[in-house]
């Protein structure tokens, strides 16, 4: 299983002036971080795409090539970028030059966007939310499959005897779909091959148990060699020394995330109680110590049979010390536990 890390590039919101972070500040340290993952043996990092003010990030490639000069072998990919109000083209050439760029360790992570704000400010109708995904990951998908592309669709001009360049050092770039809970998407990614990657940021983890069995079902009736199967879950985490001070610490800071999300969109203000259940044996938070996060994942991955986990880790924006302890940890104290307990069995 591999283990690596998501991050959305949150800015830091000071709880008494609502001064925000600024980008510049932020997207240093999110080098820095990256750059740490390699050192300590994290397998993948993901970027996030979004285009509001609390967060750093509106173009992950741009994040990810940056990080292309200062890593050697962390893979590096989206989470997510938002395909359907983008270009397929371009975010193919995008993450092609990432990859000639880091030596053939691009990926991206291809999703419908649970925020919404890229649809109006690229032009695009929430009405065809659904429509949208769905013709853009089949370009998407032939762009990586074929040199010359003829292609025709709805939403964007058609191609004909097309050549796409850069070319990626990889024979294909891996290309991700990340769900939530919708069984229709579950499906498509089980068609077309794709490997997915589940969003759990609520309830429990066993919830997910019959989309993942749905999925790999697709997968294998539509004639898939079940060798290339990959499946993920992407958690809300962070890590420390002491489980309990980790997670008095980060409550106030997560809270309030959830409730800066929760306001856009109706959702009652977040709870302790909430907190708790997530961090408990079966919920959907990994927020504690080391032995804590272990015994956990592997519960986790024995549930859901996972080849991947990763741990997005900047909700809220914790700052940049207790970033980098919990990448530490991660990478030099949970990868490693976790590794021997798989290998053993």
């Amino acid at each position: 299983m591999e283990l690596g890390i998501g991050m959305f590039g949150d800015l830091h919101i000071d709880p008494k002036t609502g001064q925000i972070q600024s980008s510049q500040e932020k997207l240093h340290q999110i080098i820095e971080q990256i750059k740490l993952m390699d050192e300590v043996g994290l397998d993948f990092f993901g970027m996030g795409e979004h285009h509001r003010p609390d967060y750093a990030v509106s173009a992950p490639e741009i994040i990810l090539a940056a990080a292309a000069s200062v890593t050697k072998n962390i893979k590096l990919g989206s989470a997510v970028s938002v395909l359907s109000s983008a270009d397929p083209v371009k975010l193919f050439q995008d993450f092609a030059t990432v990859d000639v760029l880091s030596n053939g360790r691009a990926e991206i992570m291809a999703g419908r966007g649970s925020f919404i704000e890229s649809f109006p400010l690229f032009g695009y109708n929430l009405n065809d939310y659904g429509a949208l995904f769905e013709e853009k990951l089949d370009l998407l998908v032939k762009l990586n499959n074929q040199d010359t592309i003829n292609w025709t669709g709805k939403f964007r001009p058609t191609l004909v005897n097309q050549q796409i360049f850069p070319r990626p050092v990889q024979p294909k770039l891996p290309i991700w779909v990340a769900v939530g809970g919708t069984t229709s998407s579950v499906i498509r990614a089980g068609k077309l091959g794709l490997p997915v990657m589940f969003a759990i940021i609520g309830g429990t983890y066993e919830a997910f148990k019959p989309l993942v069995e749905m999925y790999q079902q697709a997968y294998a009736d539509n004639g898939h060699d079940m060798a290339n199967f990959q499946v993920g879950v992407h958690m809300h985490a962070l890590f420390g020394d002491h489980s309990q001070q980790v997670a008095d610490a980060y409550y106030p800071i997560y809270a309030a995330q959830m409730n800066r999300i929760g306001g856009d969109r109706g959702w009652p203000p977040y709870q302790r109680t909430q907190y708790d259940f997530g961090r408990s044996s079966h919920g959907h938070l990994i927020i504690g110590d080391a032995d804590y996060a272990v015994d956990k994942i592997l519960k986790i991955q024995e549930s859901l049979g996972l080849t991947r986990f990763s741990a997005h880790m900047d909700v809220g924006a914790p700052n940049h010390i207790d970033m980098m302890k919990a990448i530490e940890v991660f990478g030099t104290k949970i990868a490693p536990q976790v590794r021997a307990a798989l290998n053993k069995g």
